[in-house]
């Protein structure tokens, strides 16, 4: 079955949205269901999801209305979400969406935040290409 947030799961809700020790506050908005299960893997944030069935790509004919943007509006719409974390690919489609998103959300009182992009762990900077490296100075933080 498919959970309204987009995960597949024996229920609706589906057992990440019934889960009662996750943040209700934060949300983490996903392209893909594999892209929910690798960051449920990392294990570093105990929060819930919201999958969008892909992203958008108008010359593939995939417009908003093919996505889950309107459950994602709507969720934010009921008030209890204080912050959305854009975790979308970081490809020209993946970036466009995130756009759109942040749009959409902009008359609610939320934070809107996306994944930091850079440098890997345990990577070397000899072996990352250009724009990497310049999401990775861009993304800088003080120690």
């Amino acid at each position: 079955r498919i959970c309204s947030c987009g995960n597949v799961d024996t229920s609706d809700p589906c057992t990440i949205c019934t889960d009662e020790r996750r943040d209700p506050a934060t949300l983490i908005v996903v392209e893909d269901v594999s892209d929910l299960w690798a960051l449920e893997r990392a294990g570093t944030m105990n929060v819930r999801y919201h999958v969008l069935g892909g992203r958008l790509s108008p010359l593939d004919g995939i417009g908003p209305d093919d996505l889950n943007i309107k459950g994602l509006v709507e969720r934010v719409a009921a008030g209890e979400i204080r912050e959305v974390i854009l975790a979308v690919n970081a490809t020209v489609e993946g970036q466009t969406t995130a756009h759109y998103i942040t749009d959409q959300l902009s008359s609610f009182d939320v934070r809107v935040t996306r994944l930091a992009h850079g440098v890997p762990v345990g990577g070397e900077l000899d072996y990352l290409d250009e724009g990497t490296l310049a999401a990775a100075l861009r993304a800088r933080t003080t120690l």
